[in-house]
């Protein structure tokens, strides 16, 4: 077995979203290797208690290693303010604490963030690096900037500047392209920015998901439940499928509409406008927010739904592995994040055009996949196939191991 130095900002088994892919990660490696996990401080009482209750062997080829800048260097962190920064610092200065522990590994790992304009500086180790998966939202396309508001349009343009410059002009970030022997990619997005390393990139979204402790099975439900999840910004388009319910809603005679309801599960800033814009829709008692409920009480939820509705604009998607786990079939933007964890075989893609144009697209997907039973069906048990083959978290990790072999250490 190898060892593999992994360095992860966020870890925690706890949580989901980063942190969750952190530990999934760490774990699917230590199935086939010696892993050398190095991650912030306020990880650390998590990770030894979920340790302690749940037992594995693959605890033998784990070894944590908690590592946070100075004091002195990171007073002004507050939460998330300032976050960004201090994962380039932490970077930055992991070499010197590599080294000053005097870590010894064969390969080494830059795991999360996963964001693709900050680099990694493992390369100055001189040990092979494989880094990622990185990935970017991409920019939300302006004909959909429309319903922003002024704060929000000024954040989005902010957010693609320093992008853009990043990218432009860090020279550290040029020379972890180049020392990076493998680059892993959550979407396609990522060669296109980083066109002159595309022998280097391989497709591997950083979400996964684990099977559903009972086998999902199609059958005709006694309601037609459309399901999202996520947090309540503007980057997750809720707008748009309150929108397109709405649309699809009004499609329906008077016995189909008892029939359709619409569930959401989330929270953020933009929840009040959400429910405001329900209320002046009329759809009250058809569309209901859930907030985040406990993770026991959200397999029932998935297993009753129909559908997963998600006009996204991100770059990745942590729920769309857990959807197609349960077997629904996902209708979705055709982009570089939802877009690119979907087929065709197992859910809708529809095509960027202008706010309106697509309200109406997601609508008629909807309205197809109601009367359609048969092709609900199919796409249902190739949402599982697909979720198998490529996001469950053991084939994932087989899926690493690969790489791994294939540089030859």
């Amino acid at each position: 077995m190898k060892k593999i130095l992994v360095t992860a900002y966020a870890v925690n088994p706890y949580k989901g979203s980063e942190d969750g892919t952190g530990w999934n990660w760490i774990f699917q490696i230590a199935k086939y290797n010696h892993v050398i996990a190095i991650t912030r401080k306020n990880n650390q009482k998590d990770i030894e208690k979920y340790m302690l209750e749940n037992p594995s062997r693959n605890y033998m080829y784990i070894t944590f290693w908690y590592y946070d800048l100075p004091v002195w260097a990171r007073f002004w962190k507050k939460g998330e303010r300032g976050a960004l920064l201090y994962f380039y610092l932490w970077q930055m200065f992991m070499p010197l604490f590599i080294l000053k522990k005097k870590i010894n590994f064969d390969l080494a790992h830059n795991l999360n963030f996963h964001n693709d304009w900050m680099p990694s500086f493992l390369w100055t180790l001189k040990k092979p690096l494989v880094w990622g998966p990185i990935g970017h939202h991409p920019p939300i396309n302006k004909n959909y900037r429309t319903h922003f508001s002024k704060k929000q349009i000024f954040a989005e343009n902010l957010k693609i500047f320093t992008k853009k410059t990043l990218l432009t002009i860090d020279p550290f970030l040029k020379i972890c392209r180049k020392k990076s022997v493998k680059i892993l990619a959550v979407n396609r997005a990522v060669a296109d920015f980083h066109n002159n390393v595309q022998d280097k990139i391989i497709f591997l979204p950083a979400v996964g998901s684990k099977q559903p402790e009972t086998e999902s099975e199609f059958c005709f439900k006694e309601k037609f439940i459309v399901l999202s999840s996520g947090r309540f910004v503007p980057l997750k388009g809720f707008d748009i499928a309150i929108k397109a319910f709405k649309m699809f809603y009004n499609e329906l005679d008077q016995e189909d509409q008892n029939n359709v309801e619409f569930h959401i599960l989330g929270k953020g800033p933009e929840e009040e406008k959400l429910k405001k814009t329900i209320a002046e829709l009329g759809l009250i008692h058809k569309v209901i927010i859930h907030g985040w409920l406990p993770l026991a009480e959200v397999p029932k939820l998935y297993k009753n739904a129909s559908i997963f509705l998600f006009p996204s604009h991100e770059g990745a998607g942590m729920v769309i592995p857990e959807a197609l786990s349960y077997k629904l079939p996902i209708i979705c933007f055709d982009n570089p994040g939802p877009g690119d964890m979907v087929t065709e075989e197992c859910g809708v893609k529809i095509p960027y055009t202008d706010y309106e144009k697509s309200i109406s697209q997601f609508s008629f997907a909807l309205f197809d996949l109601y009367h359609n039973s048969e092709k609900r069906e199919d796409m249902a048990m190739m949402a599982k196939k697909h979720f198998d083959n490529n996001y469950d978290w053991n084939s994932k990790g087989s899926k690493l191991r690969e790489i791994y072999e294939s540089i030859g250490i």
